[in-house]
């Protein structure tokens, strides 16, 4: 059973996760990449992740995504897209609905890859997305693999230039570790024990407690109200009674 969210106090304390595999740049047609397709199609589960060149102020230009990473257990393969395109039997890869491949917001992956060359994706599970299934509310990638594998991601490499004209080892390793760490966690969810959160423990902590904070706030102004009615009734009552003494003194007046 896993925790519902992990701390990144208690993050810091796990050991380091990574890839333990062969790492293979692909940046244009040939032998190499007849090698990755040939490999990847024969793979039950692929992990999966793409890069893109960060953009720190508004009038820098976002050229998209610059890097697929396509892993399985001992190979994880990293496609220039930007130089190689995104060729016909890669897109067949990532059409095909036998080999699944696991990411964590995969949907906006695969939009920024279908902007390169258009393909109809298929066989994607989004940990993001199923992960409450297992009891875990956590979304981030570094968090899941915490939390479901008990190692820590590197996350050094994530703002480096993935459009540099050659990737260093650094950011090779944060590549392919991204995309195999994501099929390691499908594995181990897939062979765990399933705990679906409660609607109630879906809600992120912030907006749990302004929930709360609502609830009270209603709770007090029913309870004001109801002090207000209950105030109402008193007072019409004891008009009533007041009245209706004065009444009776105004009648044994009349008769005396």
């Amino acid at each position: 059973m896993f925790k519902i969210s992990i701390s990144p106090e208690d993050i810091d304390q796990l050991p380091l996760g990574v890839f333990p595999g062969e790492i293979v740049v692909v940046d244009k047609p040939g032998l190499e990449y007849e090698k990755a397709i040939f490999y990847l199609r024969r793979q039950k589960i692929l992990g999966f992740d793409t890069e893109s060149r960060p953009v720190f102020s508004p009038g820098q230009r976002n050229n998209g995504v610059a890097l697929l990473q396509l892993s399985g257990p001992k190979k994880a393969y990293l496609f220039r897209v930007q130089t190689l395109g995104m060729r016909r039997s890669l897109c067949a890869l990532l059409a095909s609905e036998k080999v699944i491949k696991v990411g964590a917001a995969c949907q906006d992956d695969v939009r920024g890859l279908q902007r390169i060359h258009g393909f109809k994706a298929a066989g994607f599970v989004d940990l993001q997305k199923i992960a409450w299934e297992w009891g875990i509310r956590d979304k981030s990638v570094k968090k899941l693999a915490a939390n479901i594998l008990g190692c820590r991601i590197s996350k050094a490499q994530q703002l480096s230039n993935w459009e540099a004209s050659g990737l260093t080892e650094a950011q090779c390793k944060y590549a392919a570790t991204d995309a195999w760490v994501c099929r390691e966690m499908y594995l181990k969810l897939l062979d765990s024990e399933r705990h679906p959160l409660t609607p109630d423990e879906l809600l992120p902590p912030a907006d749990k407690l302004a929930r709360e904070q609502a609830q009270a706030r209603k709770e007090a102004a029913q309870k004001k109200q109801e002090e207000e009615r209950l105030a109402a009734r008193k007072r019409r009552r004891h008009r009533k009674k007041k009245k209706s003494a004065n009444d009776k003194a105004d009648t044994e007046k009349g008769q005396g």
